[in-house]
């Protein structure tokens, strides 16, 4: 029947009956496979319920049947190529030179697919763009952006396509990979006729109250970190250093934090601390400030500066 049919078509058309049958073949295929794709997107997608197992399955599914498309095109054309090894050879040259950015995208999807340096939700920093990854394809990834003129680490509400063969020329860092949690410090500047002794113990109980707890969640996924990565922490329970500065002592909490809480623990430590200070007419925050001396005069006058 499909030999009738292209016998008459190739008729119509004034084209060979091979080619038309070709054609024919070639139409086919692709409608059944992509049939089969959206049954099976349909039925198994159904029984999925994590949205990143749905997205992870459409995607994969999208390109296993677009490779076998590709190879059985290539089977069906085969025979109209007389030197099909050439042909390739041919075609090969050319997109080399004319899609090399194509092909390099494509090799970095790969990259990404294999060594998985990131994955959806990681937060990373590629080159001068940090942002939470929100989408992996084929010639590029997509993250939403943090920073810039945001202070902390807070959305911007920009999306940033960028080509997956940077990460082949870029440095990349995943704030989520191998060891989960990221170390972070809060600097306390007092002036220096403060009890800094008191203020250390304050400032101690305070990032203790505040970070404590997640030492032993570290502890656990350092073990984990540790058999894929040399990572090495001798201490990761919080600490409270200190170093004199030019305006005063500065007493820096240095804690584990999860990256997405960097935010709320320190606003969180800001308050505490500042309703703690309250209590202590003996701790004082420092702030930069100016000494103006009169000639002739014994008194100064002092201003803050803004």
């Amino acid at each position: 029947m499909m030999d009738d049919f292209a016998q008459s078509l190739s008729s119509m058309l004034n084209l060979s009956e091979d080619l038309v049958y070709n054609i024919i073949l070639s139409i086919a295929f692709i409608a059944f496979s992509y049939l089969i794709r959206w049954i099976l997107i349909g039925v198994i997608g159904k029984r999925l319920g994590k949205a990143k197992e749905k997205y992870y399955w459409i995607r994969a599914s999208k390109y296993f049947i677009g490779t076998i498309n590709f190879i059985a095109l290539i089977f069906i054309w085969a025979s109209e190529i007389e030197s099909f090894a050439t042909f390739i050879g041919l075609i090969a040259a050319a997109i080399t030179i004319s899609l090399k950015d194509l092909i390099i995208n494509f090799a970095g999807w790969l990259f990404l697919l294999v060594r998985k340096p990131f994955q959806l939700g990681d937060r990373i920093q590629i080159g001068e763009h940090m942002g939470d990854v929100i989408d992996i394809r084929v010639f590029q990834f997509t993250i939403n952006e943090i920073g810039h003129w945001v202070d902390a680490d807070q959305s911007t509400g920009r999306i940033i396509h960028i080509p997956n063969g940077k990460v082949f020329t870029q440095p990349q860092a995943n704030f989520n990979q191998g060891f989960s949690h990221i170390w972070h410090e809060i600097n306390v500047l007092i002036t220096f006729e403060s009890n800094w002794k008191n203020a250390k113990v304050i400032l101690t109980e305070i990032v203790n109250r505040h970070a404590a707890s997640l030492t032993k969640v570290a502890e656990k996924k350092l073990v984990e970190a540790s058999k894929k990565y040399m990572i090495l922490y001798s201490r990761l329970t919080p600490i409270v250093y200190t170093k004199v500065k030019d305006s005063g002592i500065q007493l820096s909490m240095r804690f584990l934090i999860t990256p997405h809480r960097r935010r709320t623990a320190e606003q969180a430590i800001w308050e505490d601390i500042l309703e703690q200070f309250a209590n202590y007419d003996d701790i004082n925050l420092a702030y930069p400030t100016q000494r103006i001396y009169y000639e002739g005069k014994g008194d100064s006058l002092e201003n803050p500066l803004a």
